[in-house]
């Protein structure tokens, strides 16, 4: 069986595995809300935005992200039975993507599984909104490649943006696919697709979180948390340095 340590490159998914992305929707919709003088269940904010922004990323996969949620706004707002926002709210949801917060463990982390991996971003958003993210809630952590949907001109689970970070990571770090493990929450997003192109997986399952879900499970590894990987990965190396001295 593959070990974690057997690997070189993992490629994230960002925004629902180091950034919690679902608070971030639901707390960015909360003036929608407001405005309406109306209130709705996480879990219906939630699979309504995610159905609004799925369709929406096959429909214009070459629109930036920031736009890309603009338009998605007053279609949620429509599916929620609410008053169409105005062009300015729907834009200010747009520019909410570099607030959205880090999940608690997300640095730490990060930090310690730079020591034995490079670390790829390899996210569903355009490069403004994450260079956002990454000089506030990731306080400048510097991953070693980014690459976003604007890069690559579609959005995952489109296997092109796959097909695009492989390319990538064989240029930049001399990796094969066979070295990468990509390391992600969303199943449809992320595993189902990684799966397709030939590239092993680790499920952050982020405990409660619903968007990106799917019955079909597909991982190689699992964890609830990337603490509790980088805790495994660093139990991993322990391992092999002892058998390494005995």
């Amino acid at each position: 069986m593959a070990k974690l340590s057997d690997y070189k490159v993992l490629t994230f998914d960002c925004y629902g595995t180091i950034i919690d992305w679902e608070t971030g929707v639901v707390n960015a919709l909360q003036p929608l809300l407001d405005a309406n003088n109306a209130s709705r269940s996480r879990k219906e904010l939630l699979a309504v935005y995610h159905e609004c922004e799925a369709a929406q990323q096959a429909k214009t996969p070459d629109l930036t992200y920031d736009k890309l949620l603009a338009a998605v706004h007053p279609q949620v707002a429509a599916r929620l039975g609410l008053k169409d926002p105005s062009p300015e709210e729907s834009d200010t949801f747009g520019a909410s993507v570099g607030q959205w917060p880090a999940f608690p463990d997300s640095l730490a982390a990060l930090r310690r599984l730079s020591k034995y991996y490079k670390l790829v971003i390899l996210s569903n958003v355009d490069r403004e909104s994450f260079a956002r993210t990454n000089a506030g809630p990731l306080q400048g952590f510097p991953f070693h490649l980014i690459i976003t949907a604007q890069d690559v001109g579609s959005y995952k689970p489109d296997l092109a943006n796959f097909d695009y970070m492989i390319r990538e990571v064989k240029d930049r770090f001399g990796a094969e696919k066979d070295q990468i493990i990509q390391t992600a929450q969303s199943q449809f997003h992320d595993h189902q697709p990684a799966k397709k192109a030939g590239i092993k997986s680790s499920w952050i399952v982020r405990p409660g979180a619903t968007m990106g879900n799917r019955a079909d499970e597909i991982y190689d590894w699992k964890f609830d948390t990337l603490g509790d990987m980088a805790d495994a990965v660093e139990e991993d190396a322990a391992r092999n340095k002892s058998a390494c001295i005995q």
